[in-house]
């Protein structure tokens, strides 16, 4: 019995511990198990396997002949005296297949931004829905608090009620604090939900998680400042960012594509030798072949003027991304900034004295020194205004994470 006793007890403590997980431990299993992420690398795996099919060459081509008929001696399939065969290999010129290597070694550099980009906006997932479920934990237990002792007050309410001794107006006054806090926590509770399943998702966890985040660290996050202004931080974002930088190198790739196209109307050689028994001028005679087109005209002038226009609609794209970025990268600092010195204001000795100004109103309710609308008027004030702090702390938070998602590198300290 001990040691059934025991393993449950080993048990419940491997599940906690893979409940309780910081932000660290979140981002490993993401990085491991998200199956948007790896399946994202397999187009990387492609673009290699499409450099390496480019460098491939088209096979040598080898026909042959015999003799069908032959009439003097009235013979078919006389292959003794009249046969030949001949061996081609097509030969690129104007540089083809130098022209489609770079190309596809571009598509390559896509990919890999492509997969850097999507890299960083599931992380930024895996942030905001980390720190929205703590916020919300936060939430549901300052709630679940106050809906104790107000259900404990409201059923003693009830009971001092139907006996006569207070009013049926203050029971029901009671009754719409605990109606407002029951309609709290099933809101919490949905959130709570909704994001622990985005964080299963997310990490590839099946069993929900529980964040890990001292006070401390809670203290330290909110208290971070990005290093540098606004105009650093529009630099770093034009240097790191993958979207803006996938659209510049897209130039660059629609460049090398329309070169490719253009070596496309370069005609190619076939060369090739040929041996024919005795249909030549001499017997068992040997030659050399060497075909080429005549180019008459540009086989491939519309898919150079294609590629030509894609150059200059890249172009266009990429000044959109650029003044897109900057505008964006502006507004969320902003927006960072208003939210951080919205939150200064609140002193941490003014969220002190709101608890300790919670306590004294309970305190002075049972013992009768404070009426009941007076109590049930704080009581409405404070549901309220925990809630709002969460909230700031968790949208200042959020605001970080959009303009380190946008800034693509270190930028709070």
């Amino acid at each position: 019995m001990n040691k059934i006793a025991g393993l449950f007890v080993v048990i419940s403590s491997i599940m906690t511990a893979q409940q309780q997980m910081s932000l660290l431990d979140c981002e490993n299993a993401f990085q491991q198990n998200n199956l948007q992420l790896l399946a994202e690398q397999y187009n990387i795996n492609m673009a290699d396997a499409d450099i390496l099919q480019a460098k491939i060459w088209e096979l040598p081509q080898m026909s042959g002949y015999i003799n069908a008929y032959n009439p003097e001696d009235r013979k078919f399939l006389d292959a003794g005296k009249a046969k030949g065969f001949e061996v081609t290999q097509l030969i690129y010129m104007g540089g083809k297949k130098k022209n489609e290597v770079a190309f596809a070694k571009s598509n390559k550099d896509l990919a890999q931004l492509q997969f850097t980009q999507l890299l960083v906006e599931l992380r930024t997932q895996l942030h905001t829905n980390y720190y929205n479920l703590y916020y919300e934990k936060l939430k549901l237990e300052n709630t679940n608090k106050q809906l104790g002792y107000m259900n404990d007050l409201l059923k003693a309410y009830k009971v001092q009620s139907a006996k006569g001794n207070v009013s049926l107006k203050d029971e029901v006054r009671l009754q719409s604090i605990v109606i407002q806090l029951n309609n709290d926590k099933l809101r919490i509770n949905k959130d709570i939900l909704e994001f622990e399943q985005n964080l299963k998702l997310l990490t590839g966890i099946t069993e929900n998680i529980e964040p890990q985040i001292s006070d401390d660290e809670a203290k330290q996050i909110l208290a971070a400042q990005p290093f540098g202004d606004e105009s650093d931080l529009k630099r770093k974002a034009i240097e790191n960012n993958a979207d803006y930088l996938f659209n510049l190198k897209l130039i660059d790739n629609s460049k090398l594509y329309a070169q490719w196209q253009k070596s496309l109307n370069v005609p190619d050689l076939n060369v090739g030798a040929e041996y024919d028994q005795a249909s030549g001028t001499f017997n068992n005679e040997i030659n050399l072949k060497i075909g080429i087109p005549i180019p008459l005209w540009k086989v491939n002038k519309g898919n150079v003027q294609k590629a030509n226009f894609a150059i200059q609609q890249n172009q266009r794209n990429a000044e959109f991304q650029k003044l897109n970025l900057e505008t964006k990268v502006q507004s969320a600092f902003q927006m960072w900034k208003n939210q951080y010195e919205q939150l200064l204001e609140i002193k941490s000795t003014d969220l002190d004295n709101l608890d300790l100004v919670y306590n004294g109103i309970l305190k002075n309710f049972r013992n009768g020194n404070v009426n009941l609308i007076d109590f049930t008027d704080f009581m409405e004030s404070y549901r309220q205004t925990s809630l709002q702090i969460y909230d700031m702390k968790n949208e200042l938070i959020q605001s970080a994470e959009q303009l380190n998602q946008l800034v693509q590198t270190k930028i709070f300290y």
